[in-house]
């Protein structure tokens, strides 16, 4: 029989079968070492007994007594009622749910111990559902001698078998330690110790530990497992790059004379950090090689115009581009834009969506399948089964934070025709802060363009109650007649009784009634292609003055006489969805003006939230406050963004780690390359996340 070890099913420790290790893949442990590696929530102190008589509601303590009285009483429900007492004073143990066996083991003169919240019940201190110990006669209560951990949780397994299966896992790890990764010139430059201390520590801390700096994740230990993951998922994405790099690309390296025509008959004049972001990308693209590059810039800074001069420079080098945006909204803006641009120029782009008429569709996937269309715009319906490129040499993606890691290998991997993978440009208005896109876009070189065009005016963010509301349809009737127009956006599409949120079409209404003398529209995301089309052409030509719409207009939609901005329910929205729709105004010559109205009553919370919006306009101070406050997964959506869940480091709290482990993996790969693999399987399984070298 082979000896149990770390790598072994959790079906080799002792207690557990088949169904309990069934229910403990629920929390993704599958192996003994994965065990290691499921960290305590938090950590309760069960090394000093309490006497009864020094107990004190709203405390969590260890105490010990004997049954003075067990009866099963009807107040309401069945309760068992068990009294203690140990000389210096007495405790009521109560239980809603509880079996004949249990309510028999709490005879009058049986020894208990007990651990769990102390409040004030009915006949004095009170314990609800603790956790408890019958004790045999010379038995003490067990005082523990570390801090107990309290691990996550599932369905079908109690904390006290989780305890148990992590110190089974903790003497095998003491008695076989894993290999340590790190560079030991590495660890001592941090500070860090061994990872099997740091793995001892956090299971079983010392009842001295610094509670406060385990439960703010910053405790040395901590720092040590959270810096060895996210330098596994860099190194894991960092892989993609490298093997982008040894793929094949065609180099777009022809002329460049249509692109500079196009830029010569702009209205207006390239800014230095846009003039700077198109030489990082015709440096790329006429590598033979693909460019995998992310052009991070906030609202208004002009990353479609850099895409275009892209996209020209590769169709004049004889391949295809495609441009894909997230929603048809977006796509169809995108459509209009290179059409106004590019059909003087010779090189009309064909539009593909997944709402396109089937004969329309038809000639869309022909053209593009013979070449004469040197230009594709759409949804994500540009790389679904049965779209064949002749021949795609440059990917444009924008609101890049809406698609993931494995979404954007699946572009790569469409496109690549003969061994040849087209340059994949993507782009976002989502600022990032620089240690999250270090993380998160690993796979990329960055681009930034940090240059708003000259002339621009910042938007003017106030923040309102609603019942404030009468005052700014005054303000948005005063705007419109003066010939400007006006947003007005609402999280939900209809009243819900839920969310007491106001709804887009209560809204539309409302404005209707009020606002008789101008003409009000509504868009939102459940309308038909054609419907969002034509209320948003509306709009755009003037014909409309106020604009009710849901979020579907966050980004992208670009109209120049737009200058009030208001949103329904701020206080229930991230900051980066804030900032982008505070962006859609602000972007002619007129001053802008953004109104945040919010529901009474307001949380310190989210009042700070809301005066970052009032107090800046600049897109990464306002991002890197949503990071802090919110977290990345839920500022760029991991669903969408394919953001890895960590299992110790948080990219908020841990950010600061980011630089030394960007250092630490373009060490590791000099010097110790063959521990490369090894880390990424540790912290990712054989998951193979973000693919392989």
């Amino acid at each position: 029989m082979l000896a149990t070890n770390l790598s072994s099913p959790l079906t080799a420790l002792s207690g557990v079968g088949p169904a309990l290790a069934k229910t403990l893949s629920k929390l993704g442990l599958q192996h003994v070492e994965d065990l290691l590696f499921l960290l305590p929530l938090r950590y309760e102190d069960r090394s000093k007994l309490v006497k009864l008589g020094a107990l004190n509601a709203g405390t969590r303590c260890l105490v010990e007594g004997e049954v003075l009285l067990a009866e099963v009483a009807f107040r309401g429900r069945r309760n068992l009622l068990v009294r203690l007492g140990d000389g210096s004073g007495q405790i009521t143990l109560r239980y809603f749910y509880f079996s004949r066996q249990q309510q028999s083991q709490f005879a009058v003169g049986t020894r208990v111990s007990a651990f769990g919240d102390i409040r004030t019940g009915a006949a004095g201190l009170e314990m609800v559902h603790p956790e408890y110990r019958i004790l045999k006669a010379d038995q003490k209560a067990a005082q523990s001698d570390t801090l107990t951990p309290v691990y996550p949780m599932t369905e079908g397994i109690q904390q006290g078998r989780l305890r148990n299966l992590a110190a089974q896992a903790i003497r095998l790890m003491q008695a076989t330690p894993p290999k340590e990764l790190l560079p030991d010139e590495v660890r001592e430059k941090l500070s860090m110790p061994l990872l099997t201390e740091a793995l001892t520590y956090l299971h079983q801390p010392p009842t001295d530990a610094d509670i406060r700096s385990l439960s703010a994740g910053q405790h040395p230990c901590q720092k040590r497992l959270a810096f060895e993951e996210l330098l596994a998922h860099y190194l894991s994405l960092s892989n993609l790059r490298l093997r982008a790099r040894k793929d094949d690309a065609d180099a777009l390296t022809k002329g460049g004379d249509v692109a500079r025509k196009f830029v010569a008959e702009l209205p207006f004049a390239l800014t230095s950090a846009q003039q700077r972001v198109v030489e990082e990308i015709l440096s790329d693209i006429k590598l033979p090689h693909p460019m995998m590059r992310l052009v991070q810039g906030d609202v208004g800074s002009g990353k479609t115009i850099v895409a275009a001069i892209a996209c020209l420079h590769a169709i004049e080098s004889g391949v295809q581009a495609a441009v894909m945006a997230p929603t048809e909204l977006l796509a169809e803006q995108h459509y209009r834009n290179f059409s106004d641009w590019f059909t003087a120029l010779g090189c009309a782009p064909v539009w593909l969506s997944g709402s396109q008429r089937a004969a329309a569709k038809r000639r869309a996937l022909q053209s593009i399948r013979s070449g004469e269309a040197r230009l594709a715009v759409g949804t994500h319906a540009l790389f679904q089964d049965g779209v064949e490129f002749k021949k795609l040499g440059l990917v444009v993606i924008d609101e890049q934070h809406r698609f993931g890691v494995h979404q954007r290998m699946a572009l790569r991997e469409k496109g690549a025709l003969a061994d040849r993978h087209p340059h994949q440009l993507v782009m976002t208005a989502t600022p990032i802060p620089r240690t999250l896109a270090m993380a998160a876009y690993a796979d990329l070189d960055v681009s930034i363009i940090d240059e708003l065009p000259p002339g621009r005016k910042p938007v003017q963010t106030v923040v309102l109650p609603d019942d404030r509301r009468g005052d700014v349809v005054a303000r948005v009737r005063d705007a419109c007649l003066a010939g400007r127009q006006a947003y007005w956006v609402c999280p939900l599409i209809e009243e819900s009784e839920l969310l007491d949120f106001q709804a887009a079409e209560a809204s539309f209404d409302m404005l209707k009634t009020a606002l008789p003398e101008l003409r009000v529209g509504l868009i939102h995301g459940r309308m038909k292609s054609a419907e969002k089309e034509k209320v948003m052409r509306a709009f755009t030509a003037g014909e409309l003055s106020v604009l009710v719409a849901t979020t579907v207009i966050e980004v992208g939609v670009d109209v120049a006489n737009a200058s009030l901005m208001i949103i329904e329910n701020a206080e229930r929205m991230g900051l980066s969805q804030l900032h982008q729709l505070r962006g859609r105004v602000g972007r002619g010559d007129a001053q802008s003006n953004c109104v945040l109205l919010y529901k009474k009553p307001l949380g310190q919370l989210a009042k700070s939230r809301l005066a970052v919006l009032r107090d800046s306009n600049d897109g990464f101070v306002v991002a890197q406050r949503d990071l802090e406050l919110r977290g990345p997964g839920e500022m760029l959506g991991t669903k969408q963004t394919g953001l890895p869940e960590y299992r110790v480091a948080d990219l908020a709290r841990d950010a600061e780690l980011m630089p030394q482990v960007q250092m630490t993996a373009e060490k590791l790969r000099r010097v110790a390359a063959e521990s490369v693999p090894a880390i990424i399987r540790r912290w990712t399984g054989d998951r193979g996340r973000y693919g392989k070298v």
